[in-house]
């Protein structure tokens, strides 16, 4: 099978976060950057995350409004952060493009042709993508109403409501090879509370099969690491678009280095056929 994109990659919120100190992982960013190359397209979460520290460090207090106002206002913050640290790390010798995207992107056929020549420009101009969702000017209610318009129309609508869809959605259209979800945990477990028990494979003779095996383990989900994530649960549910075509995903802790997860000697729930 022929692939366009050798890596679509995406990483978490959290999983960027430095905990103890409430500040950017710079650290982790700096490693992962300097594996970064043409070829792969990396989608990032963390602008709004990023944005609310940074404003906390500057102002010494939390933004008061509407929960869509601070988010949007966080998220603009946040954005131009983590760009310029990304630009600090990649290597020098590689052009690096930001991308903002929306639902509209993957739901109108010229847009959607519009991001995908973009996208594969960037691997022939010794370019890479850094694609977020654009938080700062798309409101919620706005979406849900152009969502619903959408659905009113056709089946099979892109809502990209978290970044696990967006990276998915990314790797459908470019004909990723392979799909990395960096999380702040090794992958997908049957019980969340025991980490003896990750799921290291879900396999099966066809794609038919990976994908009943997916839904299965999916009834091993619950929670999420934050307010307004979605959780392993949905994880799986957006990845099997890109199996559907295809690629190989892989669902792995931050932690490792990519080229680690991507020669199996890190753990992580790697998802195809056998």
């Amino acid at each position: 099978m022929n692939f366009d994109i050798e890596l679509v990659g995406k990483i978490g919120s959290m999983a960027l976060i430095d905990k103890k100190d409430n500040i950017l992982d710079y650290t982790l960013i700096a490693r992962l950057s300097q594996e970064l190359k043409p070829g792969y397209v990396w989608v990032t979460s963390g602008a709004t995350e990023t944005g609310r520290l940074d404003y906390i460090k500057r102002n010494g207090k939390e933004l008061e409004g509407s929960l869509e106002d601070v988010k949007t206002d966080y998220s603009a913050q946040g954005q131009s952060i983590l760009m310029s640290t990304y630009r600090q790390y990649v290597d020098s010798k590689y052009s690096l493009r930001q991308v903002l995207v929306e639902h509209q992107h993957f739901n109108d056929p010229q847009k959607r042709e519009h991001l995908k020549s973009l996208l594969l420009r960037c691997k022939e101009q010794n370019a890479i993508p850094i694609i977020n969702y654009n938080d700062a000017v798309s409101t919620e209610e706005s979406r849900r109403f152009e969502i619903q318009s959408l659905r009113n129309k056709k089946n099979n609508v892109v809502e990209c409501v978290d970044n696990d869809e967006t990276a998915t959605q990314i790797a459908c259209l470019l004909k990723a090879k392979t799909l990395l979800i960096l999380t702040s945990t090794d992958g997908i477990y049957k019980d969340s509370a025991d980490k003896d028990t990750l799921i290291e494979n879900i396999s099966g003779k066809d794609v038919y099969e990976v994908l009943d095996n997916i839904t299965e383990c999916e009834n091993y989900c619950s929670g999420a690491s934050r307010v307004g994530a979605n959780g392993a649960k949905a994880k799986l549910e957006y990845i099997k678009d890109a199996v559907k075509i295809g690629t190989f995903v892989i669902i792995a802790s931050a932690k490792y280095s990519i080229k680690d997860i991507l020669s199996g000697k890190a753990k992580a729930t790697r998802i195809g056929v056998k």
